[in-house]
């Protein structure tokens, strides 16, 4: 079950990379050319608050069954174990509550040009973080890189 969960887990990172930079694009253009706020923002904008939280989700239960994960004080001086038990999930849970709060504050917005303003500059830095996580991900564990994914 574990590895049926990582490899979900590690496939959805593309979809939701793929839809942050839709709607980076789509926000971006938005705001700079003063365009209405469409239905199809407000689809790209609710399926990547959706796939976020399903990936969160599976992250959760992943930090706790995943033998990668080890609560133990030694963790914090093994660069992987210390990856896994404090840093992916810090930066992850950053990225997730920045699109969830740039999905929810914007659509209490009126204005359209704000809510691509607010849209864009959330989502740009999370992407930053997820892209800083792989990363650092490809850094500490080796055996892992940016377009791996696990095998069954």
């Amino acid at each position: 079950m574990t590895d049926l969960l990582v490899l979900t887990h590690s496939t959805l990172r593309y979809f939701i990379l793929v839809f942050l930079l839709i709607l980076l694009f789509r926000s971006f253009q938005g705001w700079q050319q003063k365009r209405a706020f469409t239905a199809t923002d407000n689809k790209v904008s609710l399926w990547l608050f959706i796939l976020t939280h399903s990936q969160l989700l599976i992250g959760l239960i992943l930090y706790f069954i995943s033998p990668l994960v080890i609560f133990d004080g030694a963790s914090m001086k093994n660069a992987v174990t210390r990856y896994w038990l404090v840093e992916h999930i810090s930066m992850m849970l950053i990225a997730v509550g920045l699109i969830t709060l740039a999905r929810t504050t914007s659509k209490k917005m009126t204005d359209a040009v704000a809510k691509h303003k607010r849209l864009f500059i959330f989502n740009l830095i999370a992407f930053v973080i997820i892209l800083v996580a792989i990363a650092q991900m490809a850094r500490v564990d080796s055996s892992r890189h940016f377009f791996s994914l696990p095998t069954l």
